[in-house]
């Protein structure tokens, strides 16, 4: 009898898991090529999340600097009106824009994208004089 409850335990534990979402189902990861035709068609917010001298170097046009290292509810929201906003995040080769997305999911935005970095952005740049 207490094996069967150690086994109905183990199964139990392993469908809740199983069930429960993980970060990266809660944003959505897409092309650098979708990224671009949600800028020019959408209302969206582009966010960089490299460090300031790697924005001052190069940055896409229209992009507010939130350093991943600096996310939390407070600078989200300072540059997130609502979660229900449309955010599109990059970095520098895509490592840090996953996990600022991941953060941004964490703190309940809804229509956050990640597309990767700016080394591989076929389109305009801009420096910061």
């Amino acid at each position: 009898m207490k094996r069967i409850a150690v086994m109905m335990a183990g199964v139990l534990l392993l469908v809740g898991c199983a069930t429960r979402p993980t970060t990266e189902d809660t944003y959505h990861q897409i092309s650098q090529e979708e990224a671009k035709q949600m800028m020019d068609e959408q209302d969206v917010i582009i966010l960089d999340v490299r460090e300031p001298s790697e924005y001052e170097e190069g940055h896409i046009p229209e992009a507010v600097l939130l350093p991943v290292g600096t996310i939390d509810e407070e600078s989200a929201a300072a540059v997130i009106p609502g979660q229900e906003d449309t955010v599109l995040v990059y970095c520098r080769s895509g490592n840090r824009s996953k996990t600022a997305a991941a953060k941004l999911a964490e703190l309940g935005y809804t229509e956050v994208y990640e597309f990767g970095g700016i080394t591989t952005w076929p389109y305009e740049v801009e420096k910061t004089e």
